[in-house]
């Protein structure tokens, strides 16, 4: 089902980010985030600021190749060396935003559509706190629209959570219609038991400067949230016995594809 104009225009995702550990040991949290949800095509067009120090803004500079370079152009190579040429329309981008200059995207969803705004890829941009990052590129490998059941399976090769082996899957899972966008991303470990469960769940409303007004007191300093929690999560694990990993070697290259999609 394809996406109607205004679900095309840039929007703000108001939602909540779930993580539940299963096992060995259970770890629950939830907590309330809003995320940004901007069409490539069209992103200057908004109530943002781009490119400059604001309370709320957005730099080219924070994803893609992170040096500024055009970002459309960076999504397309991807989806090209993978021969995902049924994605050949908009794409959009949804990432936090920088709160008064800073930002930390544990994982941007790179929304590749069709000419029939139907989704036919998404490119999961995953941050580490390390300073590293890799890019998982989601699609069914006969190129169909990705529907809001259907579960991406992909080979897990960064090394995200210290608390986490870099081996196993993951199971990728997208809805983006009707007025929002969910995403699912669930762990299993090499014995095929899954271990952690991931959400982002958000209703879309428009990017305007009473929203972004409102959403900048709403959930004051999000990004310093969001990296906050991360750490604070982490001292618990460590209470409740997990083992720390250690960070190996980042494996190259830094973008992998899910099953059956292959690469020029």
């Amino acid at each position: 089902m394809g996406l109607n104009s205004e679900q095309q225009s840039a929007t703000l995702i108001c939602g909540k980010v779930m993580h539940s550990r299963v096992f060995p040991k259970k770890n629950n949290f939830t907590y309330s985030i809003y995320y940004l949800a901007l069409p490539l095509s069209s992103r200057g067009k908004t109530a943002l600021s781009y490119n400059r120090f604001a309370p709320l803004s957005f730099f080219d500079k924070d994803h893609g190749n992170c040096d500024g370079s055009a970002l459309d152009d960076w999504a397309k190579q991807h989806l090209t060396r993978h021969n995902l040429h049924h994605a050949n329309g908009d794409i959009i981008l949804v990432c936090m935003p920088r709160v008064l200059g800073y930002v930390f995207n544990p994982v941007s969803f790179w929304l590749c559509l069709d000419k029939g705004q139907n989704l036919r890829a998404v490119i999961c941009e995953v941050h580490n706190t390390f300073g590293e990052k890799h890019s998982y590129i989601c699609a069914h490998a006969d190129q169909r629209p990705i529907a809001k059941d259907d579960i991406l399976y992909g080979q897990k090769l960064f090394h995200v959570s210290p608390f986490l082996e870099r081996h196993g899957q993951y199971g990728f899972r997208f809805d983006f219609n009707e007025g929002h966008f969910s995403a699912w991303i669930d762990y299993y470990n090499e014995d095929g038991r899954k271990q952690l469960v991931t959400s982002l769940i958000g209703q879309r409303i428009p990017l305007n400067k009473a929203n972004l007004k409102r959403v900048f007191w709403r959930y004051p300093l999000i990004t310093l949230k969001a990296i906050t929690l991360i750490h604070w999560q982490a001292l618990k694990l460590i209470g409740k016995g997990i083992k720390y990993i250690k960070r190996p070697q980042q494996i190259a290259p830094k973008h992998s594809a899910t099953k059956n999609i292959t690469e020029n």
